[in-house]
């Protein structure tokens, strides 16, 4: 390596004075936060973005809480006046026009429908009013629909009824499947009568048993279901026969060949007893005697 003599080095240098030297301005405090900020952003960006954004999303939640009640209930409030505003210009549910019912009361569907009294056409839940009708036990079919300014129109159709059941002291009428689609006011008196616990569920069965023997119907006034395991047919006489629990329809018909042969149901018997298949007993209408009378 070259040496370089002292004298070499200092070959070019003057004297100077150190009190004419420039002074380095010192740096204000803000200035020093900002240099370590901006060093910070630099090396750790990434997180620090992330960590606003964070900080940015709890706070949006935080007032969108805060506001969502008063929010709410000035909706309420705009939605009411509008119902009020629409009624007022005649927009209000004037008629309502209700047809097709006959198990279901005109009341159960207006109130299905919902509608009061300041309910405009304009904001009537057509689709809401249709899915409450149709929850009604009687109703098959609903069609509801709103005719500017002020009219609804419900056309209903019902299920059809095949029986009524009479179980503790209620009469209902039963559609096929045995369901309860509403309470016998009298309009279904030419139905069958089926009585007992478990009778709606096996009624059409039985009903169609019996509309092959029709000669065995007349003066029939119930069917009664026993342990729910079999039929007693009941006829307006007091007579009772007893059907078995298995081969029903072949006790019926051979119970109308011996109408047919010997007018069995109009004899003098209160209980026939089919239950044994091989067998018909009989059993004669007690008569007092009237020496002990």
């Amino acid at each position: 390596m070259q040496q370089v003599k002292s004298e070499a080095f200092f070959a070019g240098a003057r004297p100077v004075d150190p009190r004419t030297l420039p002074v380095p301005a010192r740096r204000s405090p803000l200035q020093r936060v900002n240099n370590r900020f901006n060093r910070a952003f630099v090396l750790h960006g990434a997180a620090i973005r992330r960590s606003f954004m964070i900080a940015g999303l709890l706070a949006g939640a935080t007032a969108v809480y805060a506001a969502h009640e008063p929010i709410g209930a000035g909706i309420g409030a705009l939605s009411t006046l509008a119902q009020g505003g629409f009624a007022d210009a005649g927009l209000s549910v004037g008629e309502i026009n209700i047809s097709g019912q006959t198990l279901t009361s005109e009341q159960a569907i207006f109130d299905a429908l919902g509608i009061q009294p300041d309910t405009s056409t304009l904001a009537f839940d057509v689709e809401g009013a249709r899915e409450r009708i149709a929850e009604l036990p009687a109703i098959d079919t609903v069609t509801v629909r709103k005719t500017y300014p002020a009219d609804v129109t419900v056309s209903v159709t019902e299920k059809v009824p095949v029986a009524r059941w009479r179980v503790d002291g209620i009469t209902f009428v039963i559609d096929s499947s045995g369901a309860q689609i509403g309470e016998d006011g009298g309009a279904y008196s030419d139905l069958p009568l089926v009585i007992g616990d478990g009778a709606a569920d096996d009624a059409l069965v039985m009903i169609r048993a019996l509309s092959h023997v029709p000669q065995l119907q007349e003066g029939l006034v119930a069917l009664s279901r026993i342990a729910d395991r079999r039929w007693d047919m009941i006829y307006d006489t007091g007579l009772r026969i007893q059907l078995p629990e298995q081969g029903v329809a072949q006790a019926l018909v051979k119970l109308a060949a011996y109408q047919s042969e010997y007018q069995l149901l109009q004899r003098d018997l209160d209980v026939i007893d089919l239950r044994v298949d091989s067998v018909v007993a009989v059993r004669p209408t007690k008569r007092e005697d009237p020496k002990k009378s």
